[in-house]
């Protein structure tokens, strides 16, 4: 393990925004995790390192949201979550890490687009198939890239729920479909010793990130917040554009 200076860099800053978007932000800004480790690891590697992470950071939002989440909407949205987590593990064999780096880039342009500009204004509200849709492409790119708070956010903002439901909902959710995917990352070979050592190391990185969403989704006018990491989400993915694109 000699992973550069620039990497630990990186890979704490993307670990602490992971862990205040899962506690205070619904997860939805830890969409950044995998490019911003990516940019000097690749994205499968970076994917593997942090889904034991994110494991740790789930259990302590889990913890903090315990009894609020909305169960009917976990019923509606789990089934078609983990059907898109088994659409990833059977297409794993055709990702190629130079297009996995271009489509991750385009995914990151497009949701950092799409919350900067405040969304497209859909009545969602009522339309089941809908939130199936929307939790089947989570479970995919989650799978991918843990990029799964963009797709689920888009059925879930137009609902208008109270904070705590939201909130609460999307960390269950979010907590079963990375349990989910750790069977299928450990068949795949990515969980290994080297990933889960840096993991370990990030892991007070993680601890805090949480604590820290916690106050700041108290105290911080989130929508500022949320422009300032999606301007960044912004520039990434063009970096990562820049960079898998084909010569």
């Amino acid at each position: 393990m000699q992973e550069t200076t620039v990497f630990w860099l990186l890979a704490i800053i993307a670990v602490l925004i992971t862990g205040i978007s899962k506690s205070g932000f619904a997860g939805g800004i830890g969409v950044i995790a995998v490019p911003l480790m990516a940019l000097q690891i690749g994205p499968l590697r970076a994917a593997a390192i942090m889904l034991p992470l994110l494991i740790f950071m789930d259990i302590l939002s889990v913890k903090a949201w315990w009894g609020k989440q909305r169960n009917d909407l976990l019923r509606l949205l789990l089934p078609p979550a983990i059907t898109g987590i088994v659409l990833g593990y059977l297409l794993y064999d055709f990702f190629d890490e130079q297009i996995l780096m271009l489509s991750l880039g385009i995914m990151s342009v497009v949701f950092s687009l799409w919350g900067l500009l405040q969304g497209i204004k859909l009545d969602t509200a009522g339309h089941p198939w809908i939130g199936r849709i929307c939790a089947l492409v989570a479970g995919l790119t989650s799978f991918i890239a843990h990029a799964g708070g963009p797709p689920l956010n888009f059925y879930l903002l137009p609902l208008k729920l109270s904070k705590e439901d939201f909130l609460a909902t999307a960390v269950y959710f979010f907590t079963a479909i990375n349990l989910v995917k750790l069977l299928p990352y450990m068949v795949l070979g990515q969980i290994n010793t080297d990933n889960l050592l840096i993991g370990a190391m990030l892991a007070p990185v993680a601890w805090l990130g949480v604590k820290l969403g916690l106050v700041i989704q108290k105290k911080i006018n989130q929508a500022l917040f949320m422009r300032i990491i999606l301007s960044m989400l912004l520039i990434i993915g063009i970096k990562l554009i820049a960079s898998g694109w084909p010569v």
